[in-house]
């Protein structure tokens, strides 16, 4: 004979169905109907007006061509940082580790904007470096490298974060393993070290680059605003906008849309790849706990 439900039971039932329910309405209000009216707005004027306002637009174009560029340089200089941070951090204990720990966080917490503007105190005319710049005739703020050091700042912590706890958990002893085998540095990372990091670190990737890409405040502050020079897909929305050009300033908002949407299904699948794997190892350990532990008994 079945028992009915308690109370305490329904109620939770019905807290869940509500707390789902208003995770779904704030999703939807927040993110769902702001993008769906970007691609509305975007696409108004059929296809061809959208790629006409993208192709034919000097400025656009070379905004697309700047983000498209910097974005990339960024992501890889995060890269090589991250993974040899990682490293670093995994492997070594030193002075000084937790406070190294603590300032890869730092980007996360200062704002854009105060990031840029300490670049331009830095590498402006004016600034500590520019004098030694402008007598080697390198220009930093207001054009192409001030970008891409804006950009890397604001997702420096990005692929550092995603390989570190990878690199913790599995331990140095297969890298010590491939060493006492006879493996070069250059071995154990290809053979060892890269294989069990590969989805944290194309995770990390992936996520720098959706940030580098819609990167606004600090590339607004050393850009200048110079439209056809050092405005990227961000900017150029905004100054789209302002001029009153909304058609316009939706198409390239779209192409940033787009961009992200692509981005959120290669984090979903990279995530599950990660799960998977993490799964997997938990599995070999527990199985070779268990074989060295039957071992010990015979």
């Amino acid at each position: 004979m079945s028992r009915p439900a308690s109370p305490i039971t329904a109620t939770t039932r019905s807290g869940n169905v509500a707390l789902v329910a208003a995770a779904w309405g704030i999703v939807g209000v927040l993110v769902v109907v702001p993008l769906a009216s970007v691609f509305l707005e975007a696409f108004s004027g059929g296809f061809g007006a959208w790629w006409a306002t993208l192709a034919h637009d000097a400025d656009t174009r070379h905004a697309i061509w700047l983000s498209l560029t910097v974005a990339p340089v960024a992501v890889a200089f995060n890269t090589v940082f991250g993974i040899a941070a990682a490293w670093l951090v995994a492997r070594f204990r030193f002075p000084g580790r937790s406070l190294l720990v603590a300032l890869f966080d730092l980007p996360f917490s200062v704002s854009p904007v105060v990031a840029g503007l300490a670049l331009v105190l830095i590498f402006g005319r004016q600034g500590l470096l520019g004098p030694t710049l402008a007598a080697l005739g390198w220009k930093v703020i207001f054009s192409w490298p001030g970008l891409v050091l804006a950009t890397t700042f604001v997702t420096l912590p990005l692929v550092v974060r995603e390989v570190l706890p990878v690199m913790e958990s599995i331990g140095p002893e297969e890298e010590m393993a491939a060493v006492s085998l006879g493996a070069n540095g250059w071995q154990v990372f290809t053979r060892v070290t890269l294989p069990n990091i590969r989805w944290a670190l194309l995770h990390g990737v992936v996520l720098a680059n959706a940030r580098a890409l819609g990167e606004f405040g600090a590339v607004s502050v050393v850009s200048g605003h110079i439209a056809g020079v050092t405005d990227t897909m961000p900017l150029r929305v905004e100054k789209l906008f302002q001029e009153y050009r909304q058609p316009a300033s939706m198409a390239v908002a779209s192409v940033l849309a787009g961009l992200a949407l692509v981005t959120l299904v290669a984090k979903y699948v990279i995530e599950r790849r990660v799960e998977a794997e993490a799964r997997e190892r938990q599995a070999a350990r527990a199985a070779d706990g268990t074989a060295a532990e039957g071992a010990g008994q015979r």
